[in-house]
């Protein structure tokens, strides 16, 4: 019979977990005692049963010659004094001061002629040397009691390392009464998102309603998705909605140089959970600690992280459900976790935070857009529909950069205009000044640019053409910026042989109009490459090779897999003879059928370079003028997925998605290679 977890008693508030604070007057015991036995030091001596008296000179040559004096000693000289101290024959105390030209012999035979027993002081150190020497000679005693001390405050808490300099225990923060302002709709967008953890909140705010039907709280809920994408916000928003302790951590914090402390600093972070409990435990980028640990064949020495994932899996198996203790965790490489950590009891649900989509984007800017000043022809769904790929914080980002722009500008509010610079600084990097282009090279940079343009707007299935410019940004000489009109989650062969074919125009127009290529397509070249190479080994989309998939490895939100000397090639040399030859045939055709549509409207192409060198920058709707074109404004009928094909690939449960829409640059020598987006979003730097 499973166990129900229990509500606490209405009215009552979690039991506070650490002991109230000393008094104040507590703290001052120490040095007042210090300073009591300072005073003791240095007046106590002083107040004997023996009077002392002070002499002049004067009056002390007179009781010498009078044989009042008894004994006489003479101290070290200070300057051009000498003190003098002694005892009188009635027995009291004396003290005088001499001048050093009377210290010399004449005193001395005055004193002998008197009977006056004298003597020499040796050489006394004085009042801040006897205090350094103490101090030197305690020291040693106050460390240790100080380290003993701090032991007994933190014994305990988290094992023999818990009380030295509290090494053991978790560095967590946590939010019981004050918790942070972000709410639920401070997270734009993600509605399913946050459903599903505000279930959880709800569940250990009112768990009576679960109970009536049997169902418990899962034991952890995992945050997963591309960088920037805010699920450490989303748990911000968490901490702000739930009416229950909030206990934030971060994965690093657990792994120190000392053997054992992780595991102790779980221990900790558990036990401070109960005894809050019911509450929320949030553990930022957990695949610090828990990570894939190693397998049978591998020989590992008492490895401190494994030793703390098997902590943290111990932990999260142990605690009893009726404590309501939910784990939240967030990562964005949930490929390399440990099989027993996301197994159901740990981590029973995994919530996918995706790049947000085209309406998400429009309400995130608007979320960073409050409290700034906005002109009236600023449209937050134009910018949105020119960011796709874009994060959560890279739109906060361009939001800033754009405001930056409008205050170098010395305008009071943020143009449109200064959004697009925002996004192109994002993109392609700040535009330089100094980088100018020689007249040939501005006409060859115009021609290899107006390729793109004009290839993309003959293409029925390929984006349209936003923009054409040849002003110099970053590494980019030119760019050519197509917009989807809408998001694609799936793309059809058609539109994958439209796209080679646009990233090819430039270098086409080259060979047709100049006659010959040039560097500017190194990037064109290499994009090109990358994703006829996934036509071919991930889609499927070679007849020659046929059904086969075989995928790079790599994170699934990272990006990015093993170079060519460190990946594996689960197939074949001659199968990659094949791979080779068919990327080289989709290259061709592609390159060809840019030729085609080039050759056969040349003269449009020589308007579109001339208008270019003339102006710099052409708009997209100029360059559908200039070719007759009408303007797209909307998808036509059955344009989202291409026939034949690519209408198979609507079954699979995981399409791979490629790069939809784009910015073509045209770079002299070194080029940026726009890798592979996370699933189900295209690549940002191949966005416009």
């Amino acid at each position: 019979m499973s166990k129900q977890s229990q509500p606490p008693p209405p009215g009552d508030k979690p039991t506070p977990t650490a002991p109230p604070p000393p008094p104040g007057w507590r703290h001052w015991l120490w040095p007042a005692a210090l300073l009591a036995a300072l005073v003791l030091f240095l007046f106590l001596p002083r107040f004997g049963g023996v009077t002392s008296v002070n002499l002049s000179y004067s009056t002390f040559i007179s009781d010498v010659q009078a044989h009042k004096v008894k004994t006489f000693t003479l101290d070290n000289s200070t300057g051009s004094t000498a003190p003098a101290t002694g005892t009188l024959r009635d027995g009291k105390n004396y003290t005088t001061v001499i001048p050093l030209p009377f210290a010399g012999t004449p005193l001395a035979t005055t004193l002998e002629k008197a009977g006056v027993q004298i003597n020499a002081a040796a050489p006394s150190s004085g009042l801040g040397t006897q205090l350094l020497y103490w101090i030197i000679l305690l020291a040693p005693f106050f460390i240790v009691f100080w380290l003993i001390r701090r032991m007994a405050q933190a014994g305990g808490a988290a094992g023999p390392l818990g009380g030295i300099m509290g090494v053991g225990r978790a560095r967590a923060k946590v939010f019981d009464a004050e918790r942070p302002q972000t709410k639920f709709s401070d997270v734009a967008g993600y509605e399913s998102a946050k459903r599903e953890i505000s279930e959880i909140v709800d569940f250990l705010k009112h768990p009576e309603r679960y109970r009536r039907l049997g169902a418990v709280a899962p034991r952890g809920v995992l945050m997963v998705g591309p960088p920037g994408t805010g699920k450490t916000l989303m748990a911000r928003a968490v901490a702000g909605e739930a009416e229950v302790p909030f206990i934030s951590v971060t994965g690093s914090s657990f792994v120190e140089l000392f053997v054992g402390v992780g595991a102790a600093r779980v221990r900790d972070l558990f036990a401070e959970a109960r005894k809050r409990a019911p509450c929320i435990i949030f553990v930022d980028e957990i695949d610090a600690i828990g990570q894939r640990r190693a397998s049978g064949g591998a020989f590992v020495s008492n490895d401190e992280r494994e030793q703390t994932l098997n902590q943290l899996l111990a932990e999260m198996d142990g605690f009893d459900t009726t404590q309501g203790i939910v784990v939240l965790g967030a990562t964005n490489r949930p490929e390399v976790l440990d099989p027993a950590l996301l197994r159901p009891g740990r981590f029973d649900r995994q919530i996918t935070i995706p790049l947000p989509n085209l309406t998400e984007r429009a309400a995130i800017l608007a979320v960073h857009s409050r409290g700034k000043k906005l002109a009236p022809d600023v449209d937050l769904n134009v910018v949105a529909r020119g960011t796709p790929g874009f994060s959560g914080a890279d739109l906060a980002n361009l939001v800033n950069e754009a405001a930056i722009f409008a205050v170098r500008a010395g305008r009071d509010q943020i143009t449109m205009a200064d959004f697009n610079d925002a996004r192109e600084r994002i993109l392609l990097g700040s535009r330089a000044d100094s980088n100018l282009l020689l007249p040939e090279e501005k006409r060859a940079v115009a021609i290899h640019e107006s390729g793109h343009a004009l290839v993309a707007a003959l293409s029925p299935h390929a984006d349209p053409v936003a923009k054409v410019t040849i002003l110099p940004a970053g590494q980019a000489l030119g760019v050519t910026e197509q917009l989807p009109l809408v998001e694609h989650h799936l793309y059809g062969e058609d539109y994958l042989n439209e796209s080679l074919a646009v990233r090819l125009g430039g270098r086409a127009a080259e060979l047709v109009v100049l006659g010959q290529g040039s560097t500017g397509a190194a990037n064109d070249l290499a994009s090109a490459t990358d994703l006829a190479t996934k036509m071919v080994r991930e889609f499927g989309l070679s007849s020659k090779l046929g059904p086969v998939g075989y995928p790079e490895g790599g994170s699934v939100f990272l990006g990015g897999g093993g170079g060519p000397g460190m990946s594996s090639r689960p197939y074949a040399e001659s199968t990659q003879a094949v791979i080779d030859a068919e990327v080289s045939r989709l290259l061709r055709e592609a390159e060809q059928r840019a030729v085609t549509l080039i050759r056969t409207h040349q003269g449009d192409l020589d308007r579109l370079s001339d208008l270019l060198v003339e102006q710099e920058t052409v708009d997209g709707e100029e360059v559908y003028r200039l070719l007759g074109l009408p303007v797209p404004e909307h998808v036509p009928e059955g344009r989202e997925i291409a026939p034949g094909r690519a209408a198979a690939a609507a079954a699979s449960h995981n399409p791979s998605p490629v790069p939809g829409g784009g910015v073509h640059s045209s770079d002299a020598v070194h080029s940026h290679s726009a890798p592979s987006g996370p699933a189900g979003q295209p690549p940002r730097d191949a966005q416009g």
